[in-house]
């Protein structure tokens, strides 16, 4: 709307009222994106269009290049630099307000959890240096890459060799406490001194639920198939040489100590040569799915190669304030993005979980049931007006038809009275947007690979139910093409009266969906809700 009224000012371009529509889009455009990342689509809407009207004004001779340049810093300043102020201020408040520990702290990298109160790294304090003897947890240091975790569950038959898996976890869990042990097999005695642990020397890490020290062979990974599979293996912390790895400080030298929270390292198999990964992919329902954990023969380094230690415990070493390690604002507002990016992006449905496609939205193929499955239940089922949606659909062909007929005519210079040159200047810009916001508000859906239910249409469908008003009371009008000016108005009142009853009328035949049904489903023949089973596929 703001987008509208600003071209409708273009007369009084830089006037109070301009200013405030401006301001308004700019205002509304952080709205959109800080309330879901669909709001991209409105923004790349808005872009657009901008661009285009900037070109126009560029191209405008009788205006100066300085008051071009105001109108580019204009809306610099509106739509760009004051959404994006809003924005981030959201964020700072969100994290003013929200800053206590939850169950997805995991998620987030070890100095973004020591800011939030009530998490183990909050205030905290533990030794410095990584000694032999000590008890930790690793964390994959690319963004929600998870604890290194282990169970009692062994890998199931035909997935590399029947051992104990070891995954990554992205919540907190007693699984995901290791002991740091030497290569010689030996516990450490509470007596002998600490022996820090060094860049380049062979250690073994030994899970303390299981006892199953960490280790790799040439059997290949469940998900990853040109990487070898991690396990656990041996029995109370005795093992084979597959259990020892190789720690490099990424950055370190030989004879360098290994910083909790701090150091980022790599555990090179030593057996094998390959390097401790995780890959991001998530395990099927026999791993939890949590994430594979694999060993890379490629030893390029990359986040999934590199883990820090997190938690760390070591009754002979002294103890550090954590404080130092607290991130910046930019730092954090940063990881938040990338977190929900990748948790948006890899959601999977749920048993039993209804998805659907994006073919099926605008044929209103499926709906959601929101609540009951039998006839003692209160049921409710989300499912489009039919008459609505399949008018849209309908109207979107038919303005395909009627804006290139109304451009064809204009581009072969056909005389034209001024209402039908002004009805097809609306076809052609008005309903352009429209057409342009509903086509990037559904298409993006095509190429998406994470879960999509039926509301992720809703956006687009505001945009395709004003493409069908703009269409629709372009053509009433232009029935005085055909008839004299009274009959096209009485048909036009009466195009818009139909439209109306029908649309109130289909909504008193379906309210019982959103107001909730009771009684037998609708695809039994006694069902008061029998006779609107229009379609086989919806679920009522």
């Amino acid at each position: 709307m703001g987008l509208a009224v600003i071209f409708l000012y273009q007369s009084r371009a830089f006037s109070g009222s301009w200013w405030l529509w401006l301001l308004l889009t700019g205002v509304n455009l952080a709205g959109a994106l800080g309330v879901k990342f669909v709001g991209l689509f409105v923004i790349l809407l808005v872009g657009m269009n901008t661009v285009r009207d900037l070109w126009n004004l560029l191209g405008d001779i009788n205006l100066s290049l300085v008051l071009f340049g105001k109108h580019l810093l204009a809306r610099v300043f509106c739509l760009i630099l004051l959404p994006a102020s809003l924005y981030i201020s959201f964020f700072a408040i969100h994290f003013l307000v929200l800053n206590k520990s939850g169950p997805g702290d995991g998620f987030f990298s070890s100095a973004f959890q020591s800011r939030l109160i009530g998490n183990n790294l909050h205030n905290a304090s533990m030794p410095e240096y990584l000694a032999y003897g000590s008890t930790i947890t690793m964390k994959n240091v690319r963004i929600a890459g998870g604890y290194l975790h282990s169970h009692w569950h062994l890998y199931p038959e035909g997935v590399g060799a029947r051992q104990q898996q070891i995954t990554a976890y992205s919540h907190k869990d007693f699984n995901n406490l290791w002991f740091v042990r030497n290569q010689d097999f030996k516990t450490e005695n509470p007596t002998d001194p600490v022996e820090f642990v060094k860049h380049g020397d062979i250690i073994r890490l030994e899970h303390k639920e299981t006892s199953r020290n960490l280790h790799s062979h040439l059997h290949e990974a469940p998900l990853t198939k040109k990487h070898f599979q991690v396990t656990g293996y041996g029995i109370n912390g005795t093992g084979d040489p597959n259990d020892f790895w190789q720690i490099e400080v990424c950055g370190g030298k030989p004879g360098d100590l290994v910083k909790v929270l701090r150091s980022k390292v790599r555990l090179i198999h030593l057996s094998t040569g390959c390097v401790l990964y995780s890959s991001g992919k998530t395990l099927p329902k026999w791993g939890w799915e949590q994430v594979e954990v694999s060993c890379s023969p490629y030893l390029k380094d990359t986040p999934n190669s590199q883990w820090n230690f997190e938690d760390h415990v070591n009754a002979k070493l002294p103890n550090i304030s954590l404080e130092v390690l607290k991130p910046s604002f930019p730092e954090i507002l940063l990881e938040s993005h990338i977190v929900m990016i990748r948790g948006n992006s890899g959601l999977k449905p749920k048993d039993n979980e209804v998805s659907s496609k994006p073919w099926h939205w605008p044929i209103n193929y499926q709906g959601l049931r929101f609540s009951g499955v039998n006839e003692t239940e209160y049921r409710i089922y989300l499912l489009g007006n039919p008459v609505i949606w399949w008018l849209n659909l309908f109207s979107i062909a038919l303005y395909v038809v009627m804006v290139t007929i109304a451009a064809t005519s204009i581009q072969r210079g056909i005389q034209l009275s001024q209402k039908a040159r002004e009805r097809c200047r609306v076809l052609m810009e008005g309903g352009r947007e429209m057409m342009l916001g509903w086509l990037l508000h559904y298409l993006p859906f095509f190429t998406m690979g994470r879960i999509l239910y039926y509301h992720h249409y809703f956006p687009a469908l505001l945009f395709s139910s004003m493409l069908t008003g703009i269409t629709w009371d372009t053509m009433l009008q232009s029935w005085d093409l055909f008839v004299s000016p009274p009959v096209t108005q009485r048909i036009y009142s009466g195009g818009v009266a139909v439209l109306i009853i029908l649309f109130l009328y289909s909504f008193y035949l379906f309210h019982p969906l959103s107001y909730g049904m009771v009684g037998p489903p609708a695809h039994d023949p006694s069902s008061p809700m029998a006779g609107l089973k229009w379609m086989e596929s919806w679920e009522f």
